[in-house]
């Protein structure tokens, strides 16, 4: 066996490893679940952040919730949208304010009572997800967080932490994107059911 081949087969048994751990989070994931169905149901909307390969990541979800997860699944949009999708706001805000300030700018003009904040976030510790997970508190918009390590200081503050005990940050996203398939497709049955 080749040194590739032998680097492919080790992260792939790391990648299964780390996803097999995820187990331990399935009545948290069935409450996430439940509490955005329950949500969108009342007229709100998710609103996801992340910074880097978080952000494609939340760009991606957003996408899936407003077309749709399922070729075969023809449903009504999803309500979700990314504090990151406008680069306009996006350098603005870092420029006049902070780059801290990215996700509490959009989130305070955006976020209504019935809405989701989720999170997506690597380390936990980001400036901007802390910040924005803080505003979310005071205006009692519920929280999610997909985190990984130990979850850094976002675990303590969000309302409903999922933390990828892990850290490499690509096994991290891995099962994060994972996540974020499984919960949506859960919440679209829900919704065409009418649960």
């Amino acid at each position: 066996m080749s040194k590739i081949e032998i680097e492919f087969k080790n992260q792939l048994e790391e990648n299964i490893n780390i996803h097999k751990n995820i187990l331990r989070m399935s009545e948290d994931v069935i409450d996430i679940i439940k509490i955005i169905n329950k949500k969108i149901k009342k007229g709100g909307k998710i609103l996801f952040c992340g910074n880097g390969g978080s952000a494609a990541d939340a760009q991606h979800l957003a996408a899936e919730f407003i077309v749709r997860l399922r070729p075969h699944v023809n449903r009504a949009p999803i309500p979700a949208l990314t504090l990151t999708q406008d680069t306009s706001t996006l350098t603005a805000c870092g420029n006049d304010y902070s780059f801290d300030d990215i996700f509490l700018r959009p989130f305070r003009a955006l976020a209504k009572k019935n809405d989701i904040l989720i999170c997506i976030s690597t380390s936990g510790n980001s400036k901007n997800i802390l910040k924005v997970l803080k505003q979310a508190n005071k205006e009692k918009v519920y929280s999610v967080a997909l985190l990984g390590k130990n979850g850094g200081k976002a675990k303590k503050i969000c309302n409903k932490p999922l933390v990828i005990s892990s850290n490499n940050t690509a096994r991290i996203q891995e099962c994060h994107i994972f996540l974020g398939h499984f919960i949506l497709e859960k919440v679209e049955d829900l919704i065409i059911s009418k649960k």
